[in-house]
């Protein structure tokens, strides 16, 4: 009865932490708000804390810490665009990604002692002090009595509360949003939370990233530089994940990274084909690809871990993003564009040559051109404003690769501010199509018809049957009731479609194998 008034309150605490942080409307960004967000900005800063840090960036890292681990989430998608938010803001941010207060030591032993069933020295030799400590987890260094070096994550105590209350904030927040600012309602802000809802309250189930880490594992084969650490599951359980230790530099240490002697530009171009090719080949990638969770080891591999967050796509997904990304990278703006109208992602009653014309103008300006080259904020800006135009809404099945997207980008950027995209993507997308669109793909698609064809036939006797016992009823017009005559009815629809179907279906894959 009280739940909405409770979660309404709980959405003002966030804006007067905000407030208290002078991080909703940061004094340093005055000169481009709007007066009404000026107004607002002065009468927040009434109560924000004195002496607070002077990087509006980890202000606000610093507000959505004390806000909770969805919000932390947020931040560290923020922290990854240096070119859309400032360098320095982002550095202010940046905390939010591998360097968040640890929880007392006795109290990870606790819960790997309840969860485990056993004394930590049962099962560890060596169990050290936490390693590092993100949002919803923290890391501990220990050794198993064989000798293995492991990491052991342990969930945050009373997290599941602290997340689902978030989760109910972020949905009235994004109720408050579609009804007080229809403009927002394209960008699907219901979905958006109902997605990155799904994902946090999977993220309590360790073992559910456990199975991610093994399932990327076997997608990263694929890939030509990834890396992921091996599951030790007799130690793990819902809330703890154990798995072998990875003796790797993090990439928010970039001087670390150029210490060793990394090849930075080759680090950032596998980065970008690791993402891709997981995600087209094998329709699974790593969501949550911060800075935080890649590692690089002074061989040059590249280590990829928290696995709370796994994106999967279906394969009609993979073709159409896959032709979107060819479209783009061949500069062929009317495959590419037929390519959103075939996925549905651009109304039918616009013409496909103006929206053609739209991506030209979008991507030439910035094609071939290094990271540094180009004004990301601005790119966002015109993409934003062509789908307000060609009433493009956001897709949630496309979400969380679409947030990847950008975190994968961000960290390129990081490593070398000359990263070229394009260059990068198109090994991992020509792979794709040649697969998809050659040989081996039309052999793929006839098993698929064949398949398909088989099931049909399979079905059609026992429809058949249906049939025959409906219409031996019907020879006893005395005994027919309304109920019967419906049932005969949808009988013989059901037949000569599922016999129409069989012989459309003998038909094209007829017409195929002919080709």
């Amino acid at each position: 009865m009280f739940g909405p008034v409770f979660t309404f309150f709980r959405l003002m605490r966030a804006a007067w932490t905000l407030a208290r942080h002078d991080a909703m409307f940061p004094v340093e960004y005055q000169a481009v708000f709007p007066a009404p967000a000026r107004l607002a900005g002065r009468l927040a800063r009434l109560v924000a804390i004195r002496g607070r840090a002077d990087n509006p960036g980890e202000r606000l890292a610093r507000a959505l810490e004390e806000l909770g681990p969805s919000y932390v989430k947020l931040g560290q998608v923020l922290a990854t665009r240096a070119d859309v938010v400032g360098v320095h803001f982002a550095r202010g941010l940046s905390r939010l990604q591998d360097r968040m207060n640890p929880f007392p030591d006795a109290e990870a032993r606790k819960v790997v002692e309840t969860e485990l069933e056993a004394p930590v020295e049962t099962l560890f030799a060596e169990f050290g002090p936490p390693a590092a400590a993100a949002s919803i987890a923290q890391v501990h260094k220990a050794v198993t009595h064989n000798g293995q070096t492991v990491a052991v994550k342990v969930l945050r105590p009373g997290i599941d509360q602290r997340i689902h209350k978030d989760i109910a904030v972020l949905r009235m927040g994004a109720g408050l949003a579609v009804r007080f600012f229809p403009a927002s309602r394209r960008m699907e802000p219901r979905a958006f939370v109902e997605t990155v809802a799904r994902s946090l309250v999977l993220e309590l189930d360790l073992r559910m990233e456990a199975a991610g880490a093994s399932e990327l594992m076997e997608a990263a084969v694929a890939a030509q530089n990834l890396h992921i650490p091996e599951v030790i599951w007799p130690l793990t359980s819902k809330r703890v994940l154990t798995t072998e230790w990875i003796d790797a530099i993090p990439l928010t240490d970039i001087d670390a990274v150029e210490a060793a002697g990394v090849d930075r530009v080759k680090l950032a171009s596998d980065i970008t084909d690791a993402f891709l090719t997981c995600a087209l080949e094998r329709g699974a990638f790593h969501a949550d690809m911060h800075a935080g969770n890649l590692f690089v080891g002074r061989d040059g591999k590249l280590w990829a871990v928290d696995f709370g967050i796994v994106g999967r796509l279906e394969g009609p997904e993979r073709r159409y993003l896959a032709r979107i990304l060819h479209g783009f990278l061949t500069r062929d703006y009317d495959r590419a564009a037929d390519a959103h109208f075939d996925a549905g992602y651009v109304p039918s009653h616009h013409a496909r040559a103006d929206f053609s014309a739209a991506l030209r103008s979008v991507a030439e300006p910035i094609f071939g051109k290094r990271a540094d080259e180009v004004p990301m904020s601005r790119v966002l800006l015109q993409l934003f404003e062509v789908t307000e135009l060609f009433d493009m809404h956001l897709q949630p099945q496309l979400i969380l690769l679409q947030k990847t997207m950008v975190q994968v980008e961000g960290v390129c950027r990081t490593l070398t501010p000359a990263h070229d995209m394009w260059e990068s993507s198109a090994p991992a997308v020509e792979r794709f199509m040649r697969r998809e669109l050659g040989p081996e793909g039309r052999i793929r698609d006839v098993l698929r018809d064949l398949e398909r064809l088989h099931t049909s036939l399979v079905a059609l006797p026992v429809t058949l049957e249906r049939l025959t016992e409906a219409a031996e009823r019907m020879n006893t017009p005395e005994q027919v009731s309304a109920p019967v005559r419906r049932g005969w009815f949808t009988g013989m629809l059901i037949a000569i479609t599922t016999a129409s179907l069989t012989v459309l279906l003998t038909l094209a894959l007829t017409g195929r194998l002919e080709m």
